[in-house]
């Protein structure tokens, strides 16, 4: 009786502790680096060169590590590539790499450097957050050998890995993910056999981490936040931006609003490859974000956020399922948005009432206009079905947007710059999937915060007059269940596919800005 009271006190004295010690918000910073690269990357280096390259970017990286940590960051966000660049070949980047161990060793590499080999990256690292009491996150590249009794041994004895890692406030590892979902070109990395799940808890809320071109697939992106329930995201990325609808703040920022959580973003800065777009995102909105083509220079977002945010249930289809489809007689026509065929009509009036459909999709909109403008077309367009350049990934989107010219064979290609303000808008879809993405874009790139929200019945709706004229409305949906599934023959020759057309898409990329 007496042990049992005993343990209920100790368990009591425990949950108070925490409790007294739990944050209910916190100051998140992310750093947009601009990476020093190497001046060879096709070619070997010594270890030697390749470590002196890699303390060059660190240096700059302290220099944000310091300031976020005086300004009262408890946590701060690097950016893929952010430390030795981009461009290798597999063999190109093997002097680059350290070994890695898993967060249960219980490690401090600033303490004991040479536990698990020579480690000078993760030494810094670890020395850099506990210096500082700030938690550190990086990427870096992790090798691991193997042995011809794994049959998925790569041919130079090891694997390969483009890895996160989180040092804590005292230098400690607490976290390695390694990259799931390899973007096109990243040939000198292999993926995880099966997609890594990676969560860590602080006194301001549980955080999980993936990268780059994971946020567009199910694993394990959505899993972090649907069946291990994490408050905050860390994102480092090397982001190239598409529009009208994947340019980095765009799409990060919706997709912290539609999975109702944090997200915390650090792109790389290198405006001549459009990479550039960095934020610290809410569910409801965002609280700091850059987006910079013109400079080479870094930048350091900071900003508070709640530890445990809340984020109210959507019924994406509810409020489109009972819109009865107005009678116009538009006439629709077939545009072109990144490789995909959307089904659009032209909004001709400076305020109406729009229904577009295309298979099981049907958009809705409504809207008005501050004034319809001569020299500037809007249309709304309805695309549903699979993505097949670059990944392969089921999409429904439901998009209003700004042509590039008044020629509506320009719908659907990049444009920046707009002039048209709009009054109001609300933009539905009758969309299969509880995960949809809700995007804002007003012209020279930038963000709305505060200026619309979603409806629990699925409603993206304007709550002023836009600030600044719109290029774009959107309702990104993503269809996981119907992507091709991997570790197939469907897989295999969808990736042969992404290997014949990468040159193919790098090209257009160019052209297509």
């Amino acid at each position: 009786m007496v042990t049992s009271q005993l343990l209920a006190y100790v368990a009591l004295l425990f949950f108070c502790v925490f409790k007294a010690s739990s944050l209910d918000t916190f100051i998140a910073a992310v750093y947009e680096h601009a990476v020093v690269l190497p001046n060879a990357t096709l070619t070997p280096v010594s270890p030697e060169e390749a470590l002196a390259l890699m303390n060059r970017n660190l240096d700059l990286l302290e220099g944000a590590i310091t300031s976020a940590a005086q300004q009262g960051a408890h946590i701060i966000v690097t950016p893929e590539d952010g430390i030795y660049g981009w461009n290798f070949t597999r063999e190109s980047l093997y002097p680059y790499l350290e070994d890695i161990p898993h967060p249960q060793v219980n490690w401090i590499p600033c303490n004991n450097p040479n536990r698990f080999g020579h480690t000078p990256v993760q030494e810094r690292l670890s020395c850099l957050a506990k210096d500082n009491s700030i938690y550190v996150v990086a990427n870096i590249g992790d090798k691991k050998p193997c042995n011809a009794s794994d049959t998925q041994c790569p041919h130079d004895g090891h694997y390969q890995y483009n890895t996160d890692v989180v040092f804590d406030s005292q230098g400690r590892l607490v976290a390695r993910y390694h990259k799931h979902n390899l973007f096109m070109g990243e040939n000198q990395f292999n993926a995880p056999m099966e997609p890594e799940v990676v969560t860590f808890n602080t006194t301001f809320g549980r955080f999980g981490i993936f990268t780059c071109f994971d946020i567009l697939f199910y694993d394990p992106a959505v899993t972090l936040v649907k069946d291990f329930h994490v408050d905050t995201i860390l994102f480092p990325t090397a982001w190239m931006n598409v529009l009208p609808h994947l340019s980095a703040i765009e799409f990060h920022s919706a997709w912290a609003m539609g999975m109702g959580v944090n997200f915390l973003a650090s792109n790389t800065h290198n405006p001549s490859m459009k990479m550039t777009g960095s934020g610290i995102y809410a569910p409801d909105s965002a609280r700091a974000f850059h987006y910079d083509m013109k400079t080479e220079e870094g930048k350091l977002l900071l900003s508070q956020l709640e530890s445990h945010p809340s984020h109210p249930a959507v019924n994406w289809t509810s409020y489109a399922s009972s819109v009865e489809a107005p009678a116009t007689g538009n006439q629709e026509f077939k545009g072109i948005i990144f490789f995909d065929e959307y089904t659009f009509v032209e909004l001709t009036g400076v305020t109406a009432n729009y229904t577009v459909c295309q298979k099981d999709l049907c958009c809705h909109l409504s809207y008005q206009m501050s004034e319809k403008r001569a020299d500037e077309v809007y249309v709304l367009g309805a695309f549903d079905g699979l993505h097949t350049v670059e990944g392969q990934y089921h999409l429904q989107v439901c998009t209003l947007l700004k042509c590039k010219t008044t020629d509506l064979n320009t719908c659907g290609d990049s444009v920046e710059i707009a002039s048209t303000r709009f009054e109001m808008f609300s933009l539905s879809g009758t969309f299969g999937t509880p995960y949809v993405f809700p995007e804002v874009l007003l012209s020279e790139i930038q963000l709305a915060p505060g200026e619309f929200q979603v409806s629990s019945d699925g409603r993206l709706f304007s709550l002023k007059p836009t600030s600044g004229p719109v290029l774009t409305v959107t309702l990104f949906g993503r269809l996981y269940e119907k992507d091709w599934p991997s570790n197939t023959s469907s897989d295999l020759l969808g990736q042969a596919l992404q290997i014949m057309l990468a040159v193919v898409v790098l090209v257009v990329y160019s052209l297509y800005w």
